[in-house]
């Protein structure tokens, strides 16, 4: 499935709409180049599901979390500066087995082995400056699920 977002508002809408969605569980995978909004897309879910914090990427921090409505935590993971996943893996593996959690994590190639296989992706692509073409894709049951909801 491929939704496209013709500006940011539209991007910040399709992540609160997501974030509707959302019960705890869900694992999300977000891929794309830097400045594609993964980030942007994160906020928008963060904020719709009820959070005041202020989100920001969490590139040099690895991880941070949001209490959000109804005791969901949001567990942001941004690996692009990690070469060895190293003890990471044990703090993904820990937040993706928690009910109460939406696992949102950025650049989780480097963490591939350890990522579940039950996990919604969204490949952002840039046909242009403003344009984003966001290729949606299931891999298990959860997932699935999700995905036609959308």
């Amino acid at each position: 499935m491929i939704k496209k977002v013709s500006n940011l508002e539209e991007m910040v809408q399709f992540g609160n709409y997501l974030s509707s969605k959302l019960v705890g569980g869900e694992i999300i995978e977000l891929v794309g180049d830097i400045g594609s909004g993964k980030t942007t897309l994160t906020k928008a879910i963060v904020k719709g599901l009820g959070s005041d914090d202020d989100v920001q990427s969490p590139t040099f921090t690895l991880s941070r979390q949001y209490n959000c409505r109804d005791n969901i935590v949001v567990a942001h993971y941004d690996f692009y500066r990690l070469s060895d996943p190293g003890i990471m893996r044990y703090e993904l593996a820990e937040a993706t087995s928690q009910d109460n959690f939406v696992t949102i994590i950025e650049w989780g190639e480097i963490v591939k082995d350890v990522l579940p296989e039950d996990r919604l992706t969204i490949k952002i692509s840039s046909p242009s400056e403003y344009e984003r073409d966001l290729e949606i894709l299931s891999s298990g049951a959860n997932s699935d699920k999700l995905k036609e909801q959308l």
